[in-house]
């Protein structure tokens, strides 16, 4: 099954179970959050600029700590990379914002 939300930024994004699989492999303690991923880009409280080209969508899970999603957005069509969750809002901060 494929999810496809649309970004801030007004981009179809999407999410494959193969990427899905991919992140909860990688952050097993996303497992049960593929909502909360799709949300994420879809009402993110931030965009950041990655190093390569990708975007960060930030949103806030709980107080001290976010959900980043990474994904790429090309013309009218996204998808999403990977996805985290982390407690280093300082880290974060040091990225230059793209939106709002």
């Amino acid at each position: 099954m494929t999810n496809i939300v649309t970004s801030r930024r007004g981009v179809s994004v999407r999410l494959t179970d193969e990427r899905w699989a991919h992140i909860v492999e990688e952050h097993n303690e996303l497992a049960g959050l593929r909502p909360a991923v799709l949300d994420a880009v879809e009402l993110a409280e931030r965009i950041l600029e990655g190093r390569r080209g990708e975007l960060l969508a930030i949103r806030r899970r709980e107080p001290g700590k976010w959900i980043v999603v990474v994904y790429r957005e090309f013309n009218a069509d996204g998808f999403i990379i990977t996805a985290f969750l982390t407690s280093k809002g300082r880290t974060l901060s040091r990225r230059r914002q793209l939106w709002p």
